[in-house]
């Protein structure tokens, strides 16, 4: 048995670098620093190691093959999921433009929210950097923040040390929607966050009516979705107030119809608060599942987020009509890749269609997929890069023990060879 210390993880989206893992033979174990969603994904047990068609095992160039063959006679394929580090995602993008095929991040859906009020107005964001050394005041709408990252307190709030704050434990916590789940956003000295409960339905008149307490509007209601004014008063008076407010929203929690609209009207209530001569940011949560991987990657490769088609010889950009769910139910699409070299939970959409799935070792399935490609975790079984949720860090993965699975790359791009 040998243990890695400062090991990175790309499964929490937080960039959390300070994991110490035991590997013993293809075991792993987190022995320090570990949480709620790190030591589970790092210590899951590999199962398959070999490709699968119809359920028969066989050799991985046979796999390629008859993957390659339901490729060259689709007429419209789709490539879902998307999870995978940096390398992945060019060999996923290579074989899409090869192929003609469309491309859908698992978690796009939610992505979507941000995309299209970013898209239409823009908006003022910080990293996580920032949030370290310069928030004094973070307001957190509409999601169990610990839940998501459970070590964000810990790392980003909790820290001992700031450029621009002489106690960080003075740091004032909001909630506005959601209440935490435990006690990581109590501060050291004890101090608990503040809590303004509301269903996620009444999110989009409790936001819009802080934005315009903000911008000095009266309300003459008493309440709204059952929080009231006054106390809304007083977040819109000490969001004014801070020296750097921060508000972060995770838009996959926002699930109701039109939410990109509660993410414009977040993202207009940062710039409200700015004019007003306050420093503040928003700071969208995401990094899971390599969204922030597969989106960086197509941004830089073709200029769009991740879902476009390539059959038309060029890269075409819907975030509506492109949805490989609604294109395998309507019959659009006839076949589907399914890429996860991470999650081995998150399992292919049910479709009668044929199905290749190139995903990690211990994935199992209602109806077997006519290919099954087991392939290497990134950050376990092979080096590699993935950004971390403020896109501004690629996270440099390490190899902590030798499997026989090929990586992501290898095998997309041996399909696109095959073509």
């Amino acid at each position: 048995m040998i243990e890695i210390t400062e090991v990175p993880s790309p499964f929490c989206g937080i960039g959390t670098d300070d994991l110490s893992i035991q590997v013993e033979g293809l075991s792993l174990k987190v022995s320090a620093n570990g949480c709620a969603v790190n030591t589970p994904a790092f210590e899951q047990a590999m199962t398959d190691l070999q490709p699968r068609i119809n359920g028969e095992e066989v050799s991985l160039s046979e796999a390629v093959n008859h993957a390659a063959e339901l490729l060259k006679n689709a007429n419209q394929p789709v490539i879902g999921g998307c999870a995978t580090d940096v390398n992945g995602m060019r060999a996923l993008l290579e074989l899409a433009d090869k192929n003609g095929a469309v491309v859908d991040n698992v978690n796009f859906v939610g992505a979507r929210r941000n995309f299209l009020a970013m898209q239409d107005s823009g908006w003022m964001n910080t990293t996580l950097a920032e949030l370290k050394n310069r928030c004094d005041v973070l307001l957190i709408v509409g999601t169990d923040l610990e839940s998501f990252a459970p070590r964000f307190f810990e790392r980003y709030l909790w820290n001992q040390e700031s450029m621009f704050l002489e106690d960080t434990s003075a740091r004032q916590i909001i909630y506005l929607g959601k209440a935490p789940s435990g006690a990581a956003s109590t501060s050291p000295n004890g101090k608990k966050a503040q809590v303004l409960p509301c269903s996620n339905e009444d999110l989009p008149q409790v936001v819009a009516v802080l934005r315009a307490l903000i911008k000095g509007k009266i309300i003459a209601a008493t309440e709204v979705g059952g929080i009231a004014i006054a106390d809304l008063q007083a977040i819109a008076n000490t969001l004014k107030a801070a020296q750097y407010g921060v508000i972060t929203w995770a838009a996959g929690a926002l699930v109701y119809s039109q939410a990109e609209l509660t993410v414009q009207t977040i993202c207009e209530m940062v710039k409200d608060i700015n004019d007003n001569g306050t420093r503040c940011s928003g700071f969208p949560l995401g990094g899971k599942e390599g969204d922030q991987t597969a989106n960086q990657v197509c941004g830089w490769t073709t200029g769009y987020p991740a879902r476009m088609r390539f059959s038309s010889g060029m890269p075409e950009y819907d975030p509506h009509l492109y949805d490989s769910n609604l294109m395998l139910a309507n019959g659009e699409a006839d076949v589907l890749v399914w890429v996860q070299a991470f999650n081995a939970a998150i399992v292919p959409p049910k479709t009668d269609k044929p199905t290749i799935v190139l995903g990690r070792s211990g994935m199992t399935f209602e109806k077997e997929p006519e290919v099954f490609i087991p392939i290497a975790t990134p950050g376990i079984d092979h080096a590699g890069h993935a950004y971390r949720l403020d896109n501004v860090v690629a996270i440099r993965l390490k190899k902590l023990r030798d499997s026989t699975l090929p990586s992501t790359a290898e095998v997309l791009s041996a399909m696109t060879q095959a073509l």
